[in-house]
This record gives C-alpha cells, sequence and structure tokens, in this order.
C-alpha cells in the first residue's frame, strides 16, 4: 500500500496510520487554481503545490507539517500593474481532542492564545481548506511593484500655501524654533 494519500482531498482521521508518516501532495490544476485565485481575490495563480504528511502526535494528538509554494499574481496597490510574488512557507498545525485543549467559557473576553498552530481534533482533514488558509495568510497584505511610489498630495483653497507633512508633525515647530536660535547664536 503507498503512503501517499488518496486522490481526494479529504482524510479521515480514523483511517491514517499512527506509526509512519501518512503523505500528501495538492497540486492544483488550472481549473482550479483560477477558483483558488478568485476565492483570494487576486489576479492569478501560477503554481501552487502543498506537500507534506500527517503524523500521529502523542497518544491522541495530529500533526501536519507541509511546504506550500506558489506564484501568485496580485494587483499593485500604488500602480494597479500585476506584482509577481513567490510564496515559500512551511506549514505546521496540530490537533488534539477538545478535551486536551483550553477553551474559553462562551461570551467571555479571551486573550489570543499562546500557540496558534493548535486546533481541535476534527473528524477529517481537509488539505484543500488548510492548503487555501495557509496561502491566505502568506499573501503580501500591499503588494506593491518595484519603484511605485504614491507621492505627496498637497490641498489648501485659493491663496493659502498647503501644509506640508512634515509641518504637521508635533515636533517640527520645536525643530524650526531650534534652528532659529542656532542662527541668532
Amino acid at each position: 500500500m503507498s503512503d501517499m494519500a488518496p486522490t481526494g482531498t479529504t482524510l479521515r482521521i480514523a483511517d491514517l496510520s499512527p506509526t509512519r508518516p501518512n503523505r500528501f501532495a495538492l497540486l492544483p490544476d488550472a481549473p482550479a487554481r483560477t477558483a483558488l485565485a478568485a476565492s483570494l481575490g487576486v489576479e492569478t495563480l501560477r503554481k501552487v503545490r502543498f506537500e507534506g504528511a500527517v503524523l500521529a502526535d502523542g497518544a491522541q494528538g495530529w500533526r501536519l507539517e507541509a511546504r506550500l509554494g506558489a506564484t501568485v499574481v496580485q494587483a499593485c496597490v500604488v500602480t494597479l500593474e500585476p506584482v509577481t510574488t513567490r510564496i515559500d512557507d512551511t506549514v505546521l498545525r496540530r490537533f488534539l481532542p477538545a478535551d486536551q485543549i483550553d477553551q474559553p467559557d462562551p461570551g467571555s473576553e479571551v486573550e489570543m492564545p499562546q500557540d496558534d498552530t493548535l486546533d481541535v481534533l476534527p473528524e477529517t482533514l481537509d488539505l484543500t481548506a488548510l492548503m487555501t488558509e495557509a496561502l491566505a495568510l502568506a499573501l503580501p497584505d500591499y503588494p506593491r511593484k518595484d519603484g511605485a511610489d504614491l507621492g505627496a498630495a498637497t490641498y489648501a483653497e485659493d491663496g493659502i500655501a498647503p501644509m506640508t507633512d512634515e509641518e504637521v508633525r508635533p515636533f517640527a515647530a520645536l525643530k524650526g524654533l531650534r534652528d532659529k536660535l542656532a542662527d541668532e547664536d
């Protein structure tokens, strides 16, 4: 029996081998990449590869260790021209039964957990959903083409000199006073 995952992208936890790595490799085809690009709000995904293994982690837990590789084209936030980004990330997720994870009472205030790789153990692992989530987190928030500059805009009524960003800063007046005093000495 091969230790590669079946052609589907959902793994039943009960079917996984606890003694050896349960390997998987997702290579979405062109229609799947187009759908994924649309769901992520990017122009195109040229390549996507998500491969790794699901391993037993203690008596009842499981750990997903994977590599995510993708070539993404997004619009520049300044010029709207295409910006190509290469993503190469390590993905680590741990899954434990709910009774082994400290969970807050519903409606109570909570801080962010120390371990953001930890999740409640599901009955199945949806590898496509895990890949999509990892890709969404790895995308640049503000892709910018090399050399693209937003520039400065100045606005003022007729006859009034516009203020610059430097003049608005809280210590700009003190700097001007210091420079004036230095000139008088």
